[in-house]
């Protein structure tokens, strides 16, 4: 399949979980390391997103998501086009390495 061909998409994951107890911080810690292993960049604190190619990976990707819930908390995830992501402005700060670095049309699948 042709570059021109694949849709490439983000899955943006937002969550806030609480953190005051022991078995709260044991599951956002399990969360966030879930997240990393899956693949997801940190965007920006509890931000966190990942390329997806095509509808058929953005399923895959959400079913994954939600069998791997912490039991409260709230999360949150939205997937936009990588065009739509590519029109997001940074307004203060400074783009993350991954962000300077690596576009889609750069992306290397194994």
């Amino acid at each position: 399949m042709s570059g021109e061909n694949r849709r490439y998409m983000r899955l943006l994951v937002f969550f806030d979980l609480p953190v005051v107890t022991k078995a709260e911080r044991r599951a956002y810690t399990v969360f966030r390391r879930f997240l990393i292993n899956d693949g997801y960049d940190m965007i920006q604190f509890s931000v966190y997103g990942r390329l997806v190619n095509g509808n058929d990976a953005l399923e895959k990707h959400m079913k994954r998501l939600v069998d791997n819930l912490p039991a409260e908390g709230s999360i949150r995830c939205l997937s936009v086009t990588e065009k739509q992501y590519a029109s997001m402005k940074l307004l203060v700060g400074l783009p993350l390495f991954q962000e300077k670095k690596v576009k889609s049309d750069q992306l290397l699948l194994f």
